[in-house]
């Protein structure tokens, strides 16, 4: 038999939708406060807000004819016909939140507005009960629920522990926070002060909300960005890839003030970071995006935490060139980049008369052999051609201030250069940086038509299984445009007749051999993000291949010249795999090391 259900079961079933748990109702309550144009929201929460919400703001207010229509389902003043839902610029708009609230709670509404003598008060366990009666409030709304899930117990068996659910509200509210920097907010959680933040209004008041909630190691590892193009305009904070994440806490990520996840735009995101960051680690950013709110349909989740773009191409095209070009202009800069914590021991002797403070002028290091270290190395199984200019600028030529990764002293163990610059010494990883040089030199040739190929005198043969010969065979007009020359000379056995330059001493058959079982395991690159990521994955295989190896010896004329190109390269502090390519020890760290002024 069909039947009607009743209200009250139809405002519970919504708010299984809207109603997850207590961090929602913060969300949806603050949420309306915002849309009535407060300008200073006050939370309180008790036992991680099953025990009671109350959100008190300074805006509009609520006449005590509309009271009981605020309690309506479907109900709402932010949208009247089809052409205001195409073009939302509200928060809310579907008149579901208070109705499904209250059917899952002991609700009460007091509010007042503007041109009212006094405020009116209405609420109900579950459903309305009574009229609007008068109550004493100033202009603005307070909303406080108690008891959530009190009638839903089995709903009510679903909440984690306290402190969970009071994690959850706090990260609501700071990504609210985040969102309406003209706002003041005050959060408290049963009786104690969790977060006070006065209205921003200016830079520096952003700036101290930003490391209030992100964390000061943030802030100092971000870069800010403004970029407006194609209607558009994406603005905020992008840290750097030194601050990569090992999970996704710290990416915010808002479309017209409102908090979104988006596949698409992740996607966009993740991708411009792709050159500079592993691919088990996240990308940290607060971001806005600012766009027509009818190319943007933000009605298709019950929560409203994802939209769907009119035009997705644009918006995927604006995120990952506005970060990629960004991240791009990046050079090294020592007082911005990682710096190695260096402990001593915890015993702090009395200071020795001539040690000097940390923090004083930089002093001359003497060379290697003054400091008397074993930088000795094996002797290099070959010495190939540097792939780098070896002839640098004479130091004095150039001004420290424009060498910010120093001058070369030594290598160190075969792998690492020594150098030093104006805040103290700097350790640089000769292949990972090497490698960054040749991966963005080989995508500015490809970029301009092809890799420049270097034909052998005598062709090498490949012998392989039958099935990569067929499958190096099937790529071998796509690698002509990466510097191979290929020909099938038998069913297993391919002839080597080309290769780029800077393979020359390299191992080229293990090379083709990992780019054969690449392509098996991907069924096609018709999509343009798969081949680009192809593309990508084959210049840096050529680049790893290419870099110098563990063991090389190198002049220092030789290191000098590959800081210098490091120096002149785009996204230079990481190398294709995502890893550091140098790290700065201050002058204040070796003090500290060495207990000097204490």
């Amino acid at each position: 038999m069909i039947r009607i259900l009743p209200d009250v079961l139809v405002n519970q079933i919504a708010a299984g939708e809207v109603v997850e748990r207590p961090a929602a109702v913060v969300k949806e309550l603050v949420e309306n406060s915002l849309d009535a144009g407060a300008r200073s929201i006050e939370i309180e929460v008790e036992q991680g807000g099953s025990a009671l919400i109350r959100i008190r703001d300074d805006g509009r207010g609520i006449s005590r004819d509309e009271l009981p229509l605020a309690l309506t389902r479907h109900a709402t003043s932010k949208i009247a016909e089809l052409d205001d839902l195409e073009r939302v610029a509200t928060l809310g708009f579907r008149g579901e939140a208070l109705p499904s609230i209250l059917s899952v709670s002991r609700l009460k509404l007091v509010s007042r507005s503007a041109e009212a003598a006094h405020a009116w008060e209405i609420g109900g366990a579950g459903d309305v009960e009574g009229a609007a009666r008068p109550a004493a409030h100033p202009q603005g709304t307070s909303i406080e629920v108690r008891d959530l899930f009190f009638n839903t117990p089995a709903r009510r068996k679903f909440l984690k522990s306290e402190a969970t659910e009071f994690r959850q509200i706090q990260q609501a509210v700071s990504r609210l926070a985040l969102s309406r920097f003209d706002v003041g907010w005050a959060l408290r959680h049963n009786k104690r002060r969790v977060y006070e933040f006065v209205p921003a209004a200016g830079e520096e008041g952003r700036l101290a909300r930003l490391r209030e909630i992100c964390g000061e190691e943030f802030l100092a590892q971000s870069v800010a960005m403004d970029e407006s193009r194609l209607g558009m305009r994406l603005h905020g904070w992008v840290g750097l890839p030194s601050f990569a994440r090992t999970q996704a806490d710290l990416q915010y990520l808002y479309v017209n003030g409102r908090l979104v996840r988006d596949r698409l735009m992740g996607f966009a995101l993740r991708r411009a970071f792709a050159d500079v960051m592993h691919s088990t680690h996240y990308p940290a950013y607060v971001l806005y995006l600012e766009i027509d709110p009818a190319a943007v349909d933000v009605n298709v989740h019950p929560q409203k935490t994802e939209v769907r773009f009119r035009d997705a191409t644009r918006v995927h095209d604006l995120l990952f060139a506005a970060v990629h070009q960004l991240l791009r202009r990046l050079r090294p800069e020592p007082e911005h980049h990682h710096q190695v914590r260096l402990h001593s021991e915890s015993a702090a002797p009395a200071a020795v008369p001539g040690f000097s403070a940390p923090g004083t002028v930089p002093r001359p290091i003497p060379a290697a052999a003054a400091l008397r270290l074993d930088l000795r190395e094996p002797a290099p199984r070959y010495e190939p051609a540097p792939a780098f200019d070896a002839q640098p600028a004479e130091p004095a030529a150039v001004p420290a201030t424009d060498r910010p990764l120093g001058t070369a002293l030594a290598q160190v163990l075969g792998i690492y250069i020594l150098a030093q610059n104006e805040q103290g010494l700097v350790l640089i990883d000769a292949h990972a940086g090497h490698e960054r040089v040749v991966y963005e030199r080989l995508k500015r040739q490809l970029a301009e038509g092809a890799v420049p190929a270097q034909r052998l005198l005598v062709p090498e043969a490949l012998n392989l299984h039958e099935d990569e010969a067929d499958a190096l065979e099937a790529r071998r007009e796509e690698l002509l445009r990466y510097g191979f020359e290929l020909d099938r000379s038998g069913p297993g056995s391919v002839l080597i007749r080309a290769l780029p330059p800077l393979l020359a001493r390299s191992d080229v058959a293990t090379l083709l051999r990992e780019l054969v079982a690449d392509e098996a395991q991907r069924d096609s690159i018709s999509h343009f993000g798969e081949a680009l990521d192809a593309q990508q994955r084959i210049l840096a295989d050529v680049a790893c291949k290419a870099a110098i190896k563990a063991n090389r010896r190198l002049s220092l004329p030789e290191m000098d010249a590959l800081l210098r190109d490091m120096e002149a390269t785009e996204l230079s502090n990481q190398c294709n795999h995502g890893r550091p390519t140098w790290v700065q020890i201050t002058l204040a760290e070796l003090d500290r090391l060495f207990l000097r002024g204490r």
